[in-house]
C-alpha cells in the first residue's frame, strides 16, 4: 500500500503570487506541488505554461506534479519536462495506445514519471489497462476539469475503488491520485477507496491557514487509513 501524499494545487492560490503558493506547500510539509495546465480547449479555462513551471522550479525541491489538461500533449510534453516537471500526467480522453507509447518513451527518456488521468465520466480505456505497468500515477478526477473550488462528485467513488482494485490485483505500486474537491470532510471516502495522493486546491489555499491545512489533511487521511 503506497504512502499517503499531499499535493496542493497552486491554481487555487493567487495566480499573481504563485511563488508564495509553492512556499506554502513547502512550509506545510506537502509531498508534491500539483500544477494544473489548462489550454482553454480541453477544459474551459486557461492557466499557465512551461514558462511558469520553469520560473517556479528553483523555488523548491518538491516533486512537480504537472497535470496536462490539454488537447495536444504531444506538442508540449517535452517543454514541460525541460521546464522541470517530474511527473507528467496526460488525459486518456485525448490519447490512444500508440500516442501514449510515444509520450511514455519521451518522458522515460528524460528520467521522469508518466501519469494518466480520467475525467469523472471516463472509464479507464482498454489500451490503458493493457499498459498499467507503464503508468506510475493514475489520476482520477472527481470534478470536471477547468476551475478550482468545485464540490467533489461522490458518484466517482465506485470507479475509484475499481481502479484501485485493478492496480492491487496486478501487484503494481501505481499511485492513485484523486483530484477535485478534496476536503477533510470527504478524505475518508477517498482513502477508503484506495486514493493515496490527495490533490487539494481550495482544500488548502482557501483555508484561513493554508500551511496548517496541509498537515490537517494529512492527519485526516492517515487516521482514515488506520481505521480501515
Amino acid at each position: 500500500m503506497n504512502e499517503i501524499r499531499i499535493a496542493p494545487s497552486i491554481l487555487a492560490w493567487d495566480l499573481g503570487d504563485l511563488e508564495r503558493a509553492v512556499e506554502i506547500s513547502v512550509e506545510g510539509g506537502a509531498d508534491q506541488v500539483h500544477l494544473d495546465v489548462i489550454d482553454g480547449h480541453f477544459a474551459p479555462n486557461i492557466t499557465f505554461g512551461p514558462g511558469t513551471v520553469k520560473a517556479l522550479r528553483p523555488r523548491c525541491d518538491l516533486k512537480f506534479d504537472t497535470h496536462l489538461m490539454i488537447d495536444g500533449p504531444q506538442v508540449y510534453a517535452e517543454k514541460f519536462l525541460d521546464a522541470g516537471s517530474d511527473l507528467l500526467t496526460f488525459h486518456a480522453e485525448v490519447l490512444d495506445g500508440k500516442s501514449f507509447d510515444i509520450l511514455h518513451g519521451l518522458v522515460r527518456s528524460k528520467g521522469k514519471e508518466v501519469g494518466l488521468a480520467v475525467k469523472p465520466k471516463t472509464n479507464l480505456p482498454k489500451w490503458a489497462i493493457d499498459r498499467l505497468d507503464k503508468i506510475s500515477t493514475l489520476l482520477v478526477m472527481t470534478v470536471n476539469p477547468g476551475f478550482s473550488g468545485q464540490a467533489m462528485d461522490m458518484s466517482v467513488m465506485p470507479k475509484l475503488q475499481e481502479i484501485s482494485k485493478l492496480v492491487e490485483e496486478r501487484g503494481l505500486d501505481t499511485d492513485i491520485e484523486v483530484d477535485g474537491g478534496v476536503e477533510p470532510e470527504n478524505v475518508h471516502e477517498v482513502v477508503k477507496r484506495g486514493g493515496n495522493v490527495l490533490v487539494a486546491g481550495a482544500g488548502v489555499y482557501a483555508k484561513k491557514d493554508p500551511v496548517k491545512a496541509i498537515s490537517e489533511l494529512r492527519t485526516k487521511a492517515m487516521d482514515s487509513r488506520k481505521s480501515l
